[in-house]
C-alpha cells in the first residue's frame, strides 16, 4: 500500500518506518529540511532502541523516503496520516494549529480518492474539524474519508509498542472505510477494535488519564506510607497481584511526565469543561503529580541545610529510561530547583545530556555516574535507567562527601543501603540512616 506519513516527531517517525519495515511504500513528510535530510541520510532525529537499523534497512530497500514536498506524496498516496504535534495551550486546551495545516496541505494536493487518518493524539471532535477544512480548501472536489487511529506507544519501547500491539483502535465512518486500515495492519495479527470515530478519540485520552490516575494514587500513597513506616514498594506489590488492579503503573516516585500523560489529562480536563462536565478526580490527579518534585526537593533541603555552595550529583535527565525525550521531564524541575537555591549540579545521562545542556546551560555533564558523584554531598537519583541500578555502590559511596542518597526511583534495597552505610532517602519507604 502507498503511504503518507505527516510529521517525523517520535511517533510519526516510528509509524513509517514500521509501515515500510511490513512491506509498504511510505513517504514521511516534515517542513524542516535539516531533519529530512538527516533522515535521508539514515541518521534518527529520535533516540529509539532499533530505530536506526530499521530505518537504515528501508532506505536501502527503497521502501521508505523523507520529504519536505507535501503536495507530492499526498498524491501518490492512498492512505495518509497525520502524526503532527498536539502540544497544550496554558489552559490545557490542546492546539490543534499543526492539525490544521496538514489537513489544509493534503486539500490542496488532493487529486483522487484519499483516506486520511489522524495519528495525532486529538481531542473528540477533531474528526469532523479534519473533515471540514478539508472540504473547505480542496481545489479539486473528491471524495474521501477522515478516520481515527490513534497510537499507544511507549517512549523506549515505541518499536515494539508498534509491531506488537495490546490493541489496534479504528474509528471509522463505515466498515468499507474500517477495511483499508484493516489490510494495512494486518501483518501484525493482533486484536483490533473498530469503532466510531468519536470513541476511537475518547479511548486515546482515557486510556492515558486512567494510567496518570493510577501514578498519581500509589503516590499519594507513598506519602502515607512514609509517616506511618509501611514500604510503598511491597504496598504496591500486593496490590499488584489483583487482577483486578494489575502491577503496571504502580511504581511510586516522582510523578508522571512525558509528551503524553501530562498534556492529556490536562486536555480531557478542558475537554469535561467545555461540556459542562467538572472532572474533579482528574484535576486532583494533575495536583498530586505537581507536588512530587516540590516535596522530593524539601527532603533534599531538610537533610542538607541551605543548599547555597553545596554540590549535587544527579543520575538521570530524561523522563524515562530508553529515550533520551525532556520533555516534562521531572529532572528538569528538580535541576531548576537546587540551582535556585544556590546548589551546583553536576549530572549524567546515558542519551540525554546535550538537550538537557541547552535547556539549562548552569547544568555541569559528567562522563559517567561516578564523576556525578564525585566530591557531591548528595546524590540525587531521578531516572531508573539500568546501568544506575547495577553501580559499584561501595565505589559510589567512597566518591560522595557524605553517604546520602535520595532516589526518586526507588531503584535500591533499603536493607542495602543501610548495611553499606548510606543515609537512604526514597519515595514511600521512609528513610535509612
Amino acid at each position: 500500500m502507498n503511504v503518507t506519513v505527516i510529521g517525523t516527531g517520535y511517533v510519526g517517525l516510528v509509524t513509517g518506518v514500521v509501515f515500510a519495515d511490513l512491506g509498504n511504500d511510505v513517504i514521511c513528510v516534515d517542513k524542516d529540511d535539516s531533519k529530512v535530510e538527516r533522515l535521508s541520510r539514515g541518521e534518527p532525529t529520535i533516540y529509539e532502541p532499533g530505530l536506526e537499523e530499521m530505518l537504515a534497512r528501508n532506505l536501502n530497500d527503497g521502501r521508505l523516503a523523507f520529504t519536505s514536498d507535501l503536495d507530492s506524496a499526498v498524491q501518490k498516496s492512498d492512505v495518509i496520516f497525520i502524526a503532527v504535534g498536539t502540544p497544550p495551550k496554558e489552559d490545557g486546551e490542546t492546539d490543534l494549529s499543526q492539525v490544521q495545516a496538514a489537513a489544509e496541505g493534503i486539500a490542496r494536493a488532493m487529486d483522487r480518492y484519499k483516506v486520511v487518518v489522524n495519528k495525532s493524539t486529538v481531542p473528540v471532535g477533531t474528526g469532523n474539524f479534519v473533515r471540514d477544512i478539508i472540504t473547505r480548501n480542496q481545489r479539486r472536489k473528491v471524495d474521501f474519508d477522515v478516520v481515527s487511529n490513534p497510537e499507544f506507544l511507549r517512549e523506549g519501547s515505541a518499536i515494539q509498542d508498534t509491531l506488537a500491539p495490546d490493541r489496534i483502535v479504528i474509528g471509522a465512518p463505515s466498515q468499507a472505510v474500517a477495511l483499508t486500515l484493516l489490510e494495512l495492519y494486518a501483518p501484525l495479527e493482533h486484536p483490533m477494535l473498530i469503532t466510531d470515530v468519536e470513541s476511537a478519540e475518547m479511548i486515546k485520552y482515557a486510556s492515558n488519564a486512567f494510567l496518570a490516575t493510577k501514578i498519581s494514587f500509589i503516590n499519594a500513597v507513598a506519602n502515607l506510607c512514609e509517616k506511618v513506616g509501611a514500604d510503598v514498594v511491597q504496598v504496591a506489590k500486593g496490590m499488584g497481584y489483583d487482577k483486578r488492579i494489575g502491577a503496571a503503573f504502580l511504581q511510586a516516585g516522582l510523578g508522571f511526565g512525558g509528551s503524553c500523560f501530562p498534556k492529556d489529562t490536562l486536555s480531557l480536563i478542558h475537554t469535561a469543561r467545555k461540556f459542562d462536565e467538572d472532572n474533579e478526580l482528574l484535576r486532583a490527579v494533575v495536583r498530586i503529580n505537581d507536588q512530587r518534585v516540590p516535596r522530593f526537593c524539601r527532603r533534599i533541603e531538610e537533610r542538607l541545610g541551605a543548599l547555597d555552595g553545596r554540590v549535587i550529583g544527579l543520575l538521570g535527565l530524561a523522563f524515562k529510561p530508553n529515550t533520551d525525550d525532556l520533555r516534562e521531564a521531572k529532572s528538569l524541575e528538580i535541576t531548576r530547583c537546587l540551582l535556585e537555591r544556590g546548589a551546583r549540579v553536576q549530572a549524567h545521562d546515558p542519551v540525554a545530556m546535550d538537550g538537557a545542556k541547552a535547556l539549562i546551560p548552569e547544568l555541569e555533564l559528567t562522563d559517567n555516574a561516578y564523576d556525578a558523584a564525585d566530591g557531591a554531598d548528595a546524590l540525587v537519583i531521578v531516572t531508573e535507567w539500568n546501568e544506575y541500578k547495577l553501580l559499584n555502590l561501595e565505589r559510589l559511596k567512597s566518591l560522595l562527601t557524605q553517604p546520602v542518597v535520595f532516589d526518586g526511583r526507588n531503584i535500591y534495597s533499603p536493607e542495602r543501603m543501610r548495611q553499606l552505610g548510606f543515609e537512604y532517602y526514597a519515595i514511600g519507604r521512609g528513610t535509612i540512616k
